[in-house]
Formats: C-alpha cells, structure tokens, sequence
C-alpha cells in the first residue's frame, strides 16, 4: 500500500546541503497503522510530504496506493489519500459544515452534503455545524481538519502529530476515532511524539532520525533490545544463593543479576528468560528447594519510550562513528 526505495531529500544548494531524508527503504500493508516515530527534526514531516506527493524526492522512488509518485500521476495519488498536517490551516470564518463542503466538492465526492454529515456526527461536531470554525477550540479544530482528510473516504491516511497540543481529553477522542478508522481497513501513517499513542494504536513502527533505524511491532522490538526478564522478589529474612550457584541449578537459564535489599525489602534476582511460562515455574522451584523464601514473581515491562530512547541514543552513536 506504502512503498519507498531508497527515498531521499536533500533541501539547499550544492554549499550548503541539508540531508532531511536519507535512504529510506520501507513497506506498509494495506490495512496497517504504521506509527512514524522520530524527534523534531528527523524528517518524518518531510517523509509524509513526498509520500503525499506535497514536495518532490531528490532521489529514489516510492508508491502509495500502487501509483509511483513522481511518475506523471501526482494528482491521482493526492486524490486517494487524506492527510491531516501538523498546522490544519482551516477557513476560520466559514462554518464547520462549509469547510468541509468545499473539500467534498474538491474531491468529487458523489454525496457531499451526506459526507459532510457522515463525518461531523461522527465526530462529534454536528451540533455546531453553523459555527464558524474560527470559534473552535484546539480539539474541535483538529477534529474538523480529520473529518476533511477523510470526508472522501480515503484508502490511504497520513496523519501527522493528530494529538499535538490537545488536552488529554480531547488526545482520548482522537485516538478513539484512529481506533474506529483501523476498525475499517484503511491504512494509517501515523507520525507522532506520543509514544503511549503508538503503543496502544500501530501495529508496527519506524523510529526514524533522517535515516530508519528500526521497524517492527512494539513486542518484537522489545525482545529484540531487552529480551523478556522475570524479577523474583525475596523475603527480607530469606537467604540468597549464589548466582553461580542458581547458574548450575538452572542450565540453560542466564544467570541472576542480584539487586541488593535493605530491611524492608528482600533482595530481587532478575533472570534473562526466552519463555516464562515454560521456565519461570523451574526457577521458583530452584529457589524454594534452596529454601528462599519468594514474595512475588513478575515479569520486567520494558515501554515503547525505553525501546525509543534506546534506538535514538544507538543510532546517534552510529551516526557518529561514521
């Protein structure tokens, strides 16, 4: 549905280049809701831009809804896809119902003025379709500017920073309306800061710094930097083995990293595991044959911001190696 080889954008001269976009090899199923995650200034604006055909490649080549963009058929891609831009940029002194009208009518919509119900009811909005837009808050403006990206029901949606500067109430109705158009099989290229929002929203996601560093689903990236790990919390009183000695006991098993307690905590022993439910079970059994006396078992949470923070710092170290 989303395709790019070897994408990139280069702005300014030959003195003075700045590289925005650098390479970008990437694929996004139909359906999918990618979550484009980088920090200001990486180029993921930039990125939508050229997918959405707003600002030409310097070189490579991309395809969104299997139309090549560049290619002669810009106007047909801009026509399949809804985006929403950071700044909406909406007619202020129109009214909510008139602003989209123009856009239903700009895209050849068969039922405008049904469309432009459809989508102010479902957002919310129809109760002050007569409103000027100007009057809107920062929430109804913004779920104005997603009803017009979607009025022509778009198979293909970009949507870039959707919660930036919401109060959480309004960020929660947003989100909300992203879960129902997932619901619908759309595709949705989802550029964001809110790492708690792509978590709970994107099926895989990018993190990007003007090169892509990493993709997959927030699970396998977690895995993949922080494998899974169980924390068994001891008793204040209960004795502790060896980490060679739990090593011996448990093959296979990496050995425990000892974090030390204090009068009213037990020590904990964390375990690098591949799967927990297989060998969590050995590992207690180990401990209280031992005699240790187990509190609690858990398993270590590591957040989409640890797996985030942890690839941005890595690919900054990389970048300046090379």
């Amino acid at each position: 549905m989303i395709a790019a080889e070897g994408l990139t954008k280069v702005f300014g001269g030959r003195e003075q280049e700045f590289l925005a976009v650098d390479a970008l090899d990437l694929e996004v199923d139909e359906g999918e809701v990618f979550g484009f995650l980088g920090p200001n200034g990486a180029g993921k604006t930039t990125t939508v831009r050229m997918l959405a055909t707003l600002v030409g490649a310097s070189s490579g080549r991309a395809w969104v809804n299997g139309i090549q963009i560049g290619a002669g058929r810009d106007a047909e891609i801009r026509a399949r896809i809804g985006i929403l831009t950071e700044s909406p940029g909406l007619y202020e002194r129109l009214s909510a119902e008139h602003n989209l009208r123009i856009f239903a009518e700009l895209y050849g919509c068969a039922d405008p003025a049904g469309q432009v119900e459809k989508y102010l009811r479902l957002l919310g909005l129809w109760e002050r379709r007569d409103d000027p837009a100007g009057t809107f808050s920062k929430g109804m403006k913004q779920k104005l500017a997603i009803a017009r990206a979607l009025v022509h029901e778009p198979a293909v949606v970009f949507l870039d920073e959707p919660t930036s500067g919401l109060d959480p109430e309004a960020s929660k109705n947003v989100c909300d309306f992203v879960e129902t158009l997932r619901g619908q099989g759309r595709t949705i290229f989802l550029c964001t800061h809110n790492l708690d929002e792509a978590e709970r929203l994107c099926d895989r996601v990018g993190v990007f710094q003007q090169r892509l560093i990493a993709v997959d689903s927030p699970d396998a990236l977690r895995r993949q930097l922080f494998g899974r790990q169980t924390v068994v919390q001891l008793a204040p009183d209960s004795p502790v083995l060896d980490p060679q000695r739990l090593a011996e006991l448990l093959p296979g098993i990496e050995p425990a990293t000892v974090v030390a307690g204090d009068e009213q905590n037990g020590v904990q022993l964390i375990f690098t595991v591949r799967q927990p439910h297989a060998e969590n079970p050995e590992i207690v059994r180990a401990l209280v044959g031992c005699g240790a006396r187990i509190e609690a078992v858990t398993e270590v949470h590591h957040s989409l911001e640890d797996v985030y923070l942890s690839l941005i710092r890595d690919g900054a170290a990389q970048e300046g190696v090379r």
